[in-house]
């Protein structure tokens, strides 16, 4: 995530493999058939309270709430997503530590959609979250009874990711926007 700030490393022996030091430990990313392979352990949500400065940031309240490092918070469609807003005021005063706020549906054209906030951060909303997938991929797994799913972040930027449920693991295949190249990676 961007709040963590972690190097990415490039493996010497191979022009597709990258290596990231993380407070998860070393991940890697692989890049095969013109995607990024991301390996990452799964973080199944459990149900949890909606606090009270998160339902005065949200304009539209969820259907329900589960926690994982990050809130997930449930709606009944890929509208409401698309129409949620922020109140920043109230947000900021939220200490989510290294986490931040899902919010999700299942999709109109795919699997499920999401967008992700994150308080006090100088960009509010990420375009395209992986490790908010390490909870949305066992989550929808296990309500929609499917292992493999197509995903859509849905930021102004927006992302597709392809998601498999590996029980103890998830893979997130997609495209990565890298701006400069010719520097380190940062995630």
């Amino acid at each position: 995530s961007r709040r963590q700030r972690q190097m990415c490393i490039r493996d010497r022996f191979s022009e597709n493999i990258f290596k990231f030091e993380t407070l998860s430990g070393i991940l890697v990313v692989e890049f095969k058939d013109g995607l990024y392979h991301l390996n990452f352990p799964s973080r199944m949500p459990k149900k949890f309270k909606l606090p009270s400065l998160l339902q005065e940031s949200i304009n539209i309240p969820p259907v329900y709430v589960f926690k994982a490092r990050d809130y997930v918070l449930i709606y009944e469609s890929e509208y409401d997503i698309k129409n949620i807003t922020i109140n920043r005021v109230p947000f900021d005063q939220l200490s989510l530590r290294a986490g931040g706020v899902i919010v999700t549906s299942e999709g109109d054209s795919c699997d499920f959609v999401s967008r992700f906030f994150t308080p006090k951060a100088s960009i509010l909303e990420d375009p395209v979250t992986g490790s908010a997938h390490c909870s949305l991929i066992p989550f929808w797994a296990e309500r929609l009874k499917k292992q493999k799913m197509l995903a859509k972040q849905l930021s102004l930027r927006g992302g597709t990711l392809y998601c498999r449920n590996l029980g103890e693991r998830v893979l997130i295949l997609s495209l990565i926007h890298i701006s400069e190249p010719t520097r380190p990676l940062y995630i």
